[in-house]
């Protein structure tokens, strides 16, 4: 009689296949094992986790920094000379670098789920380090070029912090099912343990996060301010060339209550709006006056300044990427606009029945007028017919030599040096304008405007704050905004954070309950008999099919014609011979 051993029956399993073959090119079967992988593979996988995790971080910022899109571009203008849209290659290889990655690694757990080794192909490792490389030179050159705007991650979380509390605490409730059966083991080691106790510690982090969360929209509806008015900063940039009369014109059907420019004093002492150092970026200067492209505006007279094109540039960079939604008739008005003068867009303001924000650029010392500026710019104003009172400037200077006119400055300052200067209004960046602050600013009468602000998340939580006006480059995306994205109450907001809480931590406990009786029935059975019992609850074709094969294999290697081989699975009896089968 010959010995028995345990008959295994192999099923196709194009899962694992699939996930072997994508991950680390082991397409068959003699190449996959579920022994524990190696010291090097770990570390693979926590560099496939590490570059995860700053993709994470890096394709959030570029998500929220949507708001100032026009600023980095024209950071990046000052540096380098030439106008592009830098965001578009950086948003095109961060969602090619996180969707590698984050597949990848769904990959990797898929292996730690089926018990697989990890063993990272060779080609993804290169292109696991070529993204991190990439992502890090791309953090390290946005914290050079604009350093400040790491500031708004802050300020997206008043808007964002509950709903990523929840995608966390589902995402690490999840892992619980790969932490568990790692942990559960029969045979324990101090690694374990540091990985049960770094899981747990987390697990109760999450649970206490909204404890340290401030955010102005949970609050109750009854205590909403009035909607902010808008501002059209620079009238409406991305629907028309930025400080023309058309941009102005745009603002105003939008719903803009306001207007703000950039003014510059020309050389014979006429204000023009003009945000850039020189003319080159929005007119055809470098056609009209090559030799002077890069001279300072403010050295042009106005008869110059009036000869050049101030809309084609627009037409020709489409900076927004909106020119698809102008009209013929649309394109045709600005494709022959030139620069506005201070006194047609204080004209247009007093039409309107709008005031104006004024951000002066004072002239440098050696020029004829920088002296006089203040007095060109209030001759400016009288000229134009507006009332003085809807019309605001800064830089808070020459206080006493100013009056009748609303100054406003962009420093942060205490409620006693505001008192102390006399101002009734101040011009925050978003990022210096904090919750906390803007109450107190308001409780004691300062009038607050906070720029830029672009997106409705922020203007949401800006509402909810209670802040009277912001400045926008974005006003027709505003005017889409009439209520706050989100508004909650703070007990509502309790009832969703502690049933979250308890909903994660019954699923992590039973999660841990379950593997260990999975675990430990494993191992308790004799593997031979789950052989066996497999086969025994087979009795398709293709079983049968196998049997044969492997007996008439072995009688083909040397048993005679008298031998006898048996197979008995828990159900009974089957006996064959060279001849055939017998019961």
């Amino acid at each position: 009689m010959v010995k028995h051993q345990p008959l295994q029956v192999y099923e196709k399993q194009i899962f694992v296949s699939f996930v072997t073959g994508i991950y680390g090119c082991r397409w068959k079967r003699y190449q996959r094992s579920q022994d524990n992988s190696s010291r090097w593979e770990c570390i693979w996988f926590f560099i496939l986790c590490s570059s995860f995790l700053l993709l994470l971080f890096w394709s959030y910022f570029w998500l929220v920094a949507q708001n100032d899109f026009n600023e980095f571009n024209w950071s990046v203008y000052n540096r380098s000379g030439e106008w592009r849209d830098e965001t578009i290659p950086i948003l095109a290889s961060t969602t090619v670098g996180f969707s590698y990655i984050t597949f990848l690694l769904i990959l990797a757990l898929f292996h730690i789920s089926l018990g697989q080794q990890l063993n990272l192909y060779w080609v993804h490792k290169i292109g696991v380090l070529a993204t991190l490389l990439t992502t890090i030179s791309g953090v390290v050159s946005v914290d050079d070029i604009w350093g400040d705007e790491w500031d708004i991650l802050l300020v997206s979380l008043q808007s964002t912090a509950p709903f990523l509390h929840i995608g966390a605490l589902a995402t690490v409730t999840a892992i619980s099912w790969l932490v568990a059966g790692y942990v559960v083991r029969r045979n324990r080691n101090n690694f374990q343990v540091m990985v049960l106790l770094i899981y747990i510690i987390i697990l109760l982090s999450l649970y206490l996060a909204p404890l340290t969360f401030t955010c102005p929209c949970i609050m109750d509806r009854h205590s909403l301010k009035p909607r902010p008015d808008i501002i059209g900063r620079r009238g409406a940039p991305m629907l028309a060339p930025e400080n023309t009369v058309v941009s102005f014109n745009r603002a105003l059907q939008h719903g803009a209550s306001s207007l703000e420019a950039d003014v510059t004093i020309s050389v014979d002492g006429v204000p023009f709006l003009m945000r850039d150092r020189t003319l080159r970026r929005t007119t055809d200067v470098s056609k009209v006056f090559p030799a002077r492209q890069f001279e300072d505006a403010s050295f042009f007279n106005w008869t110059e300044i009036r000869s050049l094109n101030a809309g084609q540039w627009f037409l020709e960079s489409d900076p927004y990427w909106t020119l698809e939604t102008l009209t013929a008739r649309d394109r045709g008005r600005i494709s022959n606009q030139t620069v506005c003068s201070l006194v047609e867009m204080l004209r247009l303001a007093a039409r309107a029945n709008s005031s104006a924000l004024l951000n002066i650029h004072r002239p440098p010392a050696e020029h004829p007028r920088s002296r006089s500026w203040f007095m060109d710019t209030l001759w400016a104003v009288q000229k134009a017919g507006i009332s003085q009172k809807r019309v605001t400037w800064t830089p808070d200077t020459d206080r006493g030599r100013v009056r009748g006119l609303q100054q406003t400055t962009n420093e942060k300052l205490s409620v006693e040096e505001i008192r102390k200067r006399g101002i009734t209004s101040l011009t925050l960046h978003y990022s210096k304008a904090s919750n906390k602050d803007i109450k107190e600013y308001l409780a004691n009468n300062v009038t607050v405007t906070v720029y830029p602000v672009n997106e409705p998340w922020l203007y949401s939580i800006l509402w909810c704050s209670g802040v009277p006006s912001v400045s926008s480059d974005a006003p027709q995306v505003l005017r889409k905004v009439p209520y706050p994205i989100w508004l909650m109450s703070q007990n509502a907001y309790n009832f969703i954070w502690i049933t979250s809480d308890l909903v994660s931590l019954a699923i992590v406990t039973g999660i841990f309950c379950f593997q260990k009786w999975r675990i430990s029935g494993m191992q308790n059975c004799n593997p031979e008999q789950i052989m066996l019992s497999a086969v025994a609850r087979r009795s398709s074709q293709d079983v049968n099919i196998m049997k044969e094969k492997l007996i008439f294999s072995e009688l083909n290697n040397g048993l005679s014609s008298t031998e006898e081989l048996s197979l008995c699975p828990e159900n009974g009896c089957e006996r064959y011979s060279h001849g055939g089968l017998r019961h």
